[in-house]
């Protein structure tokens, strides 16, 4: 959509940020960046993880300060500290929604809009201004909902619908939504972007962040592109090449040495056939190879980790059957999955992948203690034993088997993640973001553990959203977009600029118009 004309006075930047650094414990996330958006326009913001968004918006939002260069709102310098920075900014009109919703389930919309800021009168709560004031900011955006209904009984789509509500009330210039639609099916997407067309037609600023370029397309006016902690250019979506933006956004070439060599892989492990989990996965069909290393890329969203629950039995599929050894294992139980010799690492190591306060030990040999019990009782030498022969194959440094796993480098924990299952005897492992969170020396170690695995005879799906990697890792490689399988690639045939252009985009055009000659074309 093309922005509000111009008036024949060039109209002054809402929020402006001007030479700004912000460091990170050693770690430069922003390097003397510029930035502006205008009234009524919508700018969508660009780049990898790590690119640096997400300390850019922070900044605006006044949750970090600046350790050089200023941050300017509504033609007033953000010039508070603390907690008083962020009540500053919101003063001056910004309103975030980040992609976790804050919402309170068990409460009603018109409770949730005004939390922490209830309206009273003669000392009580004043639900009919609550009500009243609900009604006009959801009917404002073309939502006609009863304040009153409880948030567990909205769709996703409408639960999403009335966090960007409560963003507009009280008269926001910068309203900033982080991933809107990341988990939203493609018919509740079009209800946020008429919401998004609203607050611009009011003259309301909007920054977008999201990797789907065919929502960027239709929605923003402009894209910044981020790298590195810079900005690298901001230009007008329209004339935008999607190629040119994935190049921004990558900024260097491939090494060729780093990729995969492919190698014959065995008989078939795993099965899985028509997989559907609405709203997330439509039509889901692939094979795995024993001693092969199968990546799973796709955006925030694309339900890389759903195929993954279902596959462990985590998750009921609503339609779709998958088969392990042949065998019709549809519906089996986790307990269940786990005897037939499957691993997960899970996609948050901290929330569900170790136990912080327990040892290296502890936390290895909890995938299968029984091989380590003598007459019912846990033995400390074999316990030790098992551990020690884990923390040498993993090559994970620790002073000793028993030091709390909390208390390790993020890289040495993902290590013992991993080890746990192949201590266990895992024949399939599923990795959920196994290197998020670590060193660039801990990812390669991993990498080379996981082709060790691999050429072992394990079979192993690997999802990241670091879609980089994935090349360095995989054998072959499926992109899910919007629930399905949109191509195929095999090594030695695995480029990171077609992966990302086909996570963003859905297809992959060579420079004379024809797919990518590796990719299979699923659309």
């Amino acid at each position: 959509m093309a922005a509000p004309a111009p008036s024949q006075q060039p109209v002054q930047p809402i929020a402006g940020i001007s030479g700004a650094v912000k460091r990170y414990a050693g770690v430069v996330a922003l390097d003397r960046v510029d930035f502006a958006v205008r009234p009524g326009e919508v700018r969508a913001l660009l780049g990898k993880n790590g690119a640096g968004k997400s300390t850019l918006i922070r900044l605006l939002t006044g949750a970090e300060t600046p350790d050089e260069g200023t941050v300017t709102l509504a033609g007033e310098a953000l010039d508070q500290s603390g907690e008083n920075r962020t009540r500053q900014a919101s003063a001056l009109g910004v309103r975030s929604v980040y992609q976790e919703l804050s919402l309170v389930r068990d409460i009603s919309i018109a409770e949730n809009m005004f939390l922490g800021a209830w309206p009273r009168r003669w000392g009580v709560l004043d639900h009919r201004e609550m009500r009243r004031r609900t009604a006009e900011a959801l009917e404002n955006l073309g939502l006609f909902l009863d304040p009153a209904t409880v948030i567990a009984a909205l769709s996703p789509a409408e639960r999403q619908l009335v966090e960007i509500a409560r963003a507009t009330m009280g008269a926001p210039k910068l309203v900033i939504l982080d991933e809107p639609t990341s988990s939203l099916a493609a018919a509740e997407v079009e209800q946020v972007f008429a919401a998004v067309r609203r607050m611009r037609e009011r003259g309301v600023a909007l920054i977008y962040v999201s990797h789907r370029m065919k929502e960027i397309r239709e929605i923003a006016d402009t894209a910044s592109v981020m790298r590195d902690g810079h900005i690298v250019s901001t230009l007008d979506i329209g004339a935008a090449d999607t190629r040119d933006i994935v190049r921004m956004m990558l900024g260097h070439d491939e090494k060729k040495d780093d990729l995969v060599t492919p190698r014959a892989a065995g008989k078939t492990l795993l099965s899985v056939r028509n997989v559907s989990y609405r709203p997330k996965l439509q039509d889901i069909s692939f094979d795995l190879r024993q001693g092969e290393v199968l990546g799973i890329a796709g955006l925030l969203g694309s339900g890389r980790t759903e195929l993954l629950r279902i596959i462990a039995g985590l998750e009921r599929a609503d339609a779709g059957s998958v088969s392990l050894d042949g065998v019709d294992v549809t519906g089996e139980s986790w307990a269940g999955m786990l005897k037939r010799g499957l691993g997960m690492t899970p996609e948050s190591r901290k929330d569900d992948g170790i136990v912080p306060l327990l040892g290296i030990d502890e936390n290895t040999v909890m995938t299968d203690a029984s091989a380590v019990t003598s007459y019912g009782v846990l033995s400390a030498r074999r316990v030790a034993a098992a551990t020690r022969g884990i923390v040498e194959r993993m090559s994970v440094k620790a002073p000793e088997t028993t030091t709390p796993i909390g208390t390790l480098s993020g890289g040495n924990q993902q290590k013992i993640v991993i080890g746990r299952w192949v201590y266990a005897g895992s024949r399939l492992l599923l990795l959920d973001e196994p290197t998020r969170g670590v060193d660039v020396e801990a990812k390669s170690q991993i990498y080379a553990i996981i082709r060790k695995l691999a050429a072992e005879g394990r079979s192993i799906v690997f999802v990241s959203s670091e879609i980089e990697e994935l090349p360095r890792v995989c054998d072959r490689v499926l992109v899910l977009r919007e629930g399905r399988i949109v191509k195929t690639f095999t090594a030695p045939g695995i480029s990171t600029d077609d992966l990302m252009t086909a996570s963003i985009a859905g297809q992959v055009p060579d420079p004379a118009g024809r797919n990518h000659r590796n990719g299979t074309d699923h659309d």
